[in-house]
């Protein structure tokens, strides 16, 4: 009976052990893989300090949120319809056509100002600057159609159209409730970034001292 016992203790060895030339690299492996990890996230929160003045913050870690440069918080599309006319002796010249665009509010990060964020006792306040046009190349050129055409229009033509479909677009998207709608998405995507990094207590706020590009 002991004899059988000592044979399945021994099996029970060798099976964990006996193999330890594929286990070693495996362990070694997923300890290198868990350092890897470690070093990766050892920055990816900011620094918080405490003392008798409330909380400090890393300049590191500013820095790492100012670097995500573009931010996109409001995306409108948009079509417009527009059409010129031309009188000749033999009739008139008609060209209608239509163009579509995306226009993409947000902030550019890189734009912040130094100090913009910081620490209030035991609030962070950050300050943001203000909500802009992203893309100024915002017509999609591909999808531009003629919609209707009489007579021979050349390139400036076009180009004067364009220029028309452009600043309607503008006029349409750009407009101060988008920009306020693009406002408080900012201040949630920024409140939760912070708050996922440690910080309870937040204050966001915009530059306003920046002009808004409208």
């Amino acid at each position: 009976m002991k004899t059988c016992i000592k044979k399945k203790i021994l099996s029970l060895f060798s099976l964990m052990f006996g193999n330890y030339r594929l286990i070693l690299p495996i362990l070694i492996c997923v300890a290198v893989i868990i350092g890897v990890i470690a070093w990766l996230n050892r920055n990816n929160t900011i620094g918080i300090q405490t003392s008798d003045q409330g909380i400090t913050i890393s300049k590191a870690q500013i820095e790492s949120v100012r670097n995500i440069g573009e931010w996109e918080f409001l995306s409108v599309s948009d079509e417009e319809l527009v059409d010129t006319t031309r009188t000749g002796f033999c009739g008139d010249d008609h060209l209608v056509r239509i163009y579509f665009g995306t226009l993409r509010l947000g902030i550019d990060m890189r734009d912040t100002r130094e100090g913009w964020l910081s620490a209030d006792n035991d609030t962070v306040v950050a300050i943001l600057p203000a909500i802009k046009l992203l893309d100024e190349n915002f017509i999609d050129e591909t999808r531009t159609r003629s919609f209707f055409e009489v007579g021979k229009w050349s390139p400036a033509d076009h180009e004067a159209l364009y220029k028309k479909a452009y600043t309607k677009m503008r006029q349409r998207c750009v407009t101060p409730a988008n920009i306020r709608s693009a406002e408080r998405n900012a201040a949630d995507q920024i409140d939760n970034l912070l708050r996922s990094m440690g910080f309870e207590n937040v204050k966001v706020r915009f530059d306003d001292t920046q002009t808004q590009d409208q």
